[in-house]
């Protein structure tokens, strides 16, 4: 989709399918060549008021396709709840809905990918959701609620949150996927008492 036109992707927007699927070959070109296992499908703003039957229908579908394509190319897709403050009408807000949506398409290499900011704004109880929905997320993100800064910052306490991902035996990569309070390097300091350095 076009994002500087305020897009916020495609995978469930009725008559936009052949769109959504060169989008998708497209992105496995580049994934291939950065080797970067996974691809989010982004499901697009969904009008209010409107019945989500016939994007269910569509995103189910599109799902289904970009999963087995992806699959050809030993890619797995995410799909990834996102809340209604940050982009009001996103089409997928809670990851209830997101397990449900995995379940019925029915493809192995379709999984969640868990933005513990978003959850946080939306459903709560992080430690409870990082536990139940284990083996789903090949991938977390991280931020600071509020504002979306770096995660030491807010009401998300993340080293209980990282103790208890090594403590499941979580495997996958976390992203840092927030907006600097400042100058970007300062703003990595943060993750210095993990041994990550710059």
């Amino acid at each position: 989709g076009d994002w500087a036109g305020g897009e916020r992707g495609l995978a469930a927007l009725p008559g936009r399918e052949q769109e959504f699927r060169d989008g998708v070959d497209k992105a496995i070109v580049y994934a291939k060549a950065s080797r970067c296992p996974l691809l989010h499908t982004m499901a697009g703003l969904w009008p209010e008021g409107r019945d989500k039957e016939a994007g269910e229908r569509v995103y189910f579908d599109n799902l289904r396709w970009a999963a087995d394509r992806m699959a050809g190319a030993g890619l797995t897709a995410v799909i990834e709840p996102i809340n209604t403050r940050d982009i009001p009408g996103y089409f997928l807000n809670y990851t209830a809905q997101a397990m449900r949506i995995i379940e019925r398409v029915g493809r192995p290499n379709l999984k969640l990918q868990l933005d513990l900011y978003h959850v946080q704004i939306m459903e709560g109880d992080l430690a409870a959701k990082v536990r139940a929905l284990a083996g789903h997320y090949p991938h977390v993100q991280i931020a600071g609620n509020p504002g979306r800064h770096e995660p030491d910052v807010g009401e998300i306490h993340y080293p209980f949150i990282f103790d208890l991902l090594d403590e499941i035996g979580y495997q996958g990569w976390i992203g840092c996927e927030y907006r600097p309070k400042g100058d970007t390097l300062a703003g990595l300091g943060w993750a210095k008492k993990y041994g990550i350095g710059l």
